[in-house]
């Protein structure tokens, strides 16, 4: 398919018409570009904001990979480190010293070369907020252990080993220390940075609207090696799966990361579309809010988890497996023979005995991200499974941004809360301390959830080296996290992607790969 091929039919507006975008808020100049390599990515996320220190989420994952640069990159599967602001590393013997070499072709949009000041700068910034993907660093990284020798190398003595050090530098992203300084205002440039960008990656921001699309066009400064021919890509906001894979079927989209098992069936054999169902660390889990509400009672939290159809929610998910514990299977330390709850109705109502309501008749609420197809059918089956013992559920679908600030606090968090976590780099770390550790409390991953032994097991295995003592400490975390009933484990999915046939130079990896990553790729 060559790039003039690519069409907005009339049968497509109304697809993104029908999936929230009217027809009268759709930016004329899409139509202008089918003589162009835009590339579409068809998502239900939107994106939270344009600070790389703050915001998460899968969306905000794309959109950093994009407009800003790290000092590391990951390819292939499994994913290894390679160059990105850094051409080369070297590592001290005792895994404490990292010096980094910039690459001197490394520029800004602003046009100014990118040095180890804003190296430093963007390290410190991310320290200091503690928000976004800070925790990756945490208690590894001091603000005092960065250094510059000089304008092109910087130093990093960590403050204890970190076996996953450089599969997690793909996510501290840098910014252009000056520009950020001339709109510091009184919070170290959030408000400005959330719809302004300070970044030196392949593309930035050429428009947007919240709720309906981004447009990233190719940086002027790109410097990257390696790029494919596009000259933008689109994040379309597209929220029902079935329209996402219709879009793609019509040549409406390149790219969509939403899709469901039925969804990849019906793609089976059709034209022009190349599906991608790979194994990767993503798990699905159900969180209950253990610190607000009924469900901080643990003996109502334990006859929930027995209550539920976990082959239910299998069957429902296609091409999955039933979690065994917090941690994904195949993942160091991951114990395949843990006990973990299982539908045990008897023991359901064992557990509700103990509690101030042992026969039930009040009612729980559980959100789901609006437009998210297997999230609300996994909601209904949480509402069959909780009638057994007498417990009524309300649904409540939400937009993204919605279901993150009701993280905010255990007041304000809901008592069954859905998230998908897809690890961002391959070490077990990455699940055990982003949805576990009391540090997280207040955003999506871990809203609530908090137990200091559980905390210290999580920073022993991040600072240990040697693989079988880690494999020992998340055996412990694993066994500590289910008795205290905190999640519904749920599934681990294979990651289903449909891609057009014209988009080449495509190589999926296992991390994070829904965040699509357009510098490579091209359209043929």
């Amino acid at each position: 398919m060559t790039s003039s091929s690519f069409h907005l039919s009339r049968r497509g507006l109304l697809a993104m018409a029908g999936a929230g975008l009217a027809t009268a808020s759709l930016p004329s100049q899409l139509f202008a570009q089918s003589g162009r390599n835009i590339l579409v990515v068809a998502s239900g996320q939107d994106i939270p904001n344009f600070d790389p220190h703050t915001a998460t989420g899968y969306s905000a994952s794309f959109f950093m990979r994009n407009v800003y640069d790290p000092l590391v990159r990951v390819e292939g599967s499994p994913p290894e480190p390679r160059p990105a602001l850094a051409e080369s590393w070297d590592v001290s013997d005792d895994g404490l010293t990292y010096r980094f070499n910039l690459n001197p072709a490394a520029t800004f949009h602003s046009g100014n070369s990118v040095t180890s000041e804003d190296v430093i700068y963007s390290f410190q910034r991310a320290l200091e907020l503690a928000k976004g993907n800070s925790w990756m660093i945490r208690g590894v990284v001091t603000p005092e252990g960065i250094t510059a020798p000089d304008a092109r190398t910087v130093e990093f003595q960590l403050a204890k080993p970190f076996a996953a050090f450089l599969q997690v530098l793909p996510w501290i992203f840098v910014v252009e220390k000056a520009a950020v300084e001339a709109n510091l205002g009184d919070d170290m440039g959030q408000s400005w940075l959330l719809t302004n960008t300070a970044g030196s990656g392949p593309f930035q921001v050429a428009r947007y609207q919240v709720g309906t699309l981004y447009h990233l066009g190719r940086a002027e400064t790109s410097w990257q090696e390696g790029g494919g021919n596009l000259d933008g890509v689109i994040w379309q906001i597209v929220r029902e799966t079935a329209t996402q894979r219709l879009m793609l079927q019509r040549g409406e989209a390149h790219i969509a990361v939403d899709l469901t098992s039925e969804d990849m069936e019906s793609l089976a054999d059709a034209p022009g579309v190349v599906r991608v169902m790979e194994p990767e660390y993503r798990t699905f889990s159900i969180k209950m809010n253990t610190e607000h509400g009924p469900l901080a009672d643990i003996n109502l939290r334990k006859a929930i988890v027995h209550a539920v159809n976990y082959e239910a929610i299998r069957d429902s998910a296609g091409f999955a497996d039933l979690m065994t514990g917090p941690l994904p299977t195949g993942i160091l330390g991951h114990d395949p023979a843990l006990e973990v709850p299982r539908m045990d109705l008897d023991k359901a109502r064992e557990y509700m005995a103990k509690t101030e309501r042992p026969d039930g008749g009040f009612s729980l609420r559980m959100v789901h991200v609006s437009g998210l197809e297997q999230q609300r059918r996994w909601a209904l089956i949480m509402l069959d499974s909780l009638k057994q013992i007498g417990i009524d559920l309300e649904i409540q679908p939400l937009k993204w941004p919605d279901m993150v600030a009701a993280c905010a606090s255990p007041e304000t968090f809901p008592d069954f809360f859905p998230v998908y976590q897809t690890a961002n780099y391959g070490d077990p770390d990455n699940i055990a301390f982003a949805a576990y550790h009391s540090s997280r409390n207040g955003g999506w991953q871990n809203a609530v959830y908090s137990n200091p032994e559980v905390d210290a097991l999580i920073e022993a295995g991040r600072t240990e080296i040697e693989p079988e003592k880690r494999a020992e400490i998340y055996g412990e975390f694993q066994r500590k996290v289910v008795a205290d009933a905190p999640d519904i484990f749920g599934v681990l999915e294979l990651r289903k992607i449909g891609l057009r046939d014209s988009v080449q130079n495509y190589q999926f990896t296992p991390v994070a790969s829904n965040a699509i990553q357009a510098w490579p790729l091209s359209i043929g």
